[in-house]
């Protein structure tokens, strides 16, 4: 089967007012969340606008094919003889760059020194802080790839016309297509076609273990893997929760176990830097501060936390919370956890001069659910929107502040 090409509407609009300009393109997200397809949806509209495939030179880097040409000099002499065949403006896509030593370099020689516009792709966070950096100071524009949306799972599934492990060969509808994204999150190749739960399950523990093993383990020569995964364990535990440092230390000397400050520091930054790991910080609104002391933990795919930890329904306010951070990351939010005196705003999300809060549950199932809920809002003296989501088919608006179900938020009901 062809490998299905979901268009990502929202991320080429993102991109394409800098297609064709002289400033490299660079795309960075977790391992598998469709990096390499969003170049190929990128190469397709070059060739729609008239680009000749001749001058369109791809090279990836995480293959046996490019991977044995671990030097740049070497990968740019390769390019330069294309790009003077070609005798026009080419048109470079490298993906996985972070496999190449001194690629930044690289993509700055292509960019002065051919007619070139440059496409990148890397798993890691930290890809302009090293030395090479300064090559391409302001020289650049950085996007943020994420999972498929619930928007766009409902588009994949239009697509192949079935419900994959719920029910193949069968038309899904909307509360299906969420039950299945609720468990095995986003990632693109769960939605191709109409693969069963093992072989779902199977898939996202194996991209977890090469995350876990290539973007971290093997990148920053950890030695110890077990104890990395004992920490990860751990997070996924606790997402949603707030954590420190000596949370962690306390939960390893349980299992009789023992990790530096330091060095639990270090495993976070790394999960964080391979994008396994989204950190979200503590804002105190009425001080209008962020609070560095305590920090929640959600994850680029709850799929992961259903293959490596356990079942995502059993978990489910976690789960939902980690969705709906998600969506306000992938809308370009910035976001907080609000703290007002001693209670807690699920998120501030900002962006420009926008700014909403957000209270997530699972259901609004007792008078008291509702009124911990919303209360929490009676202390916030401004008219931005407020907003409390959760599962229940019955609109609970009050005071002011909106409730809504979460499926008709992820479809842009908000909106």
């Amino acid at each position: 089967m062809a490998s299905l090409l979901i268009k990502r509407e929202p991320f080429i609009q993102k991109i394409r007012p800098f297609i064709g300009k002289d400033i490299v393109k660079i795309l960075t997200g977790i391992r598998r969340c469709g990096k390499s397809v969003m170049l190929q949806l990128i190469r397709e509209e070059l060739i729609e606008q008239g680009v000749d495939k001749g001058h369109i030179i791809a090279m990836n880097f995480d293959t046996f094919e490019n991977g044995s040409e671990l030097n740049a000099e070497a990968v740019y002499f390769k390019v330069k003889k294309q790009a003077q065949a070609a005798g026009e403006k080419v048109y470079l896509f490298f993906d996985e760059i972070q496999e190449l030593e001194g690629w930044e370099k690289l993509a700055n020689s292509c960019l002065t020194e051919l007619k070139a516009d440059i496409y990148i792709t890397g798993s890691n966070s930290k890809l302009l802080s090293g030395e090479y950096a300064t090559y391409l100071s302001g020289r650049y524009v950085m996007f943020k790839v994420y999972p498929f949306s619930f928007n766009e799972v409902l588009t994949a599934l239009a697509q192949t016309g079935t419900s994959g492990a719920v029910s193949p060969d069968s038309a899904i509808s909307e509360q299906e297509a969420f039950e299945k994204y609720l468990v095995y999150g986003g990632m693109p190749f769960i939605y191709q076609s109409s693969f069963d739960d093992f072989s779902i399950q199977q898939y996202l523990r194996d991209v977890t273990d090469a995350i876990i093993l290539k973007d971290i383990t093997g990148r920053y020569n950890i030695r110890d893997v077990d104890q990395l995964k004992r920490l990860i364990l751990y997070l996924f535990s606790n997402v949603g929760n707030l954590f420190s440092t000596g949370s962690v230390q306390n939960y390893l000397k349980s299992e009789r176990r023992s990790l530096s400050w330091e060095t639990i520091y270090n495993y976070i930054e790394y999960c964080k830097a391979a994008y396994l790991l989204l950190p979200a910080l503590q804002e105190d609104l009425s001080g209008k501060s962020l609070l560095r002391v305590n920090e929640k933990i959600y994850f680029t795919d709850h799929g992961l936390w259903q293959a490596l930890y356990g079942n995502n329904k059993r978990d489910i306010q976690q789960i939902l919370e980690n969705i709906v951070y998600l969506e306000l990351l992938r809308h370009d939010y910035t976001v907080t956890i609000g703290k007002i005196g001693d209670k807690e705003i699920d998120f501030v999300a900002q962006k420009n001069n926008e700014k909403i809060y957000i209270q997530v549950a699972y259901l609004l199932s007792s008078p008291e659910t509702i009124e911990r809920k919303f209360a929490v809002f009676r202390e916030v003296k401004d008219n931005y929107p407020k907003y409390v989501l959760s599962l229940d088919e019955f609109d609970l608006s009050r005071e002011g502040i909106r409730h809504m179900n979460i499926r008709r938020f992820l479809t842009n009901g908000w909106k």
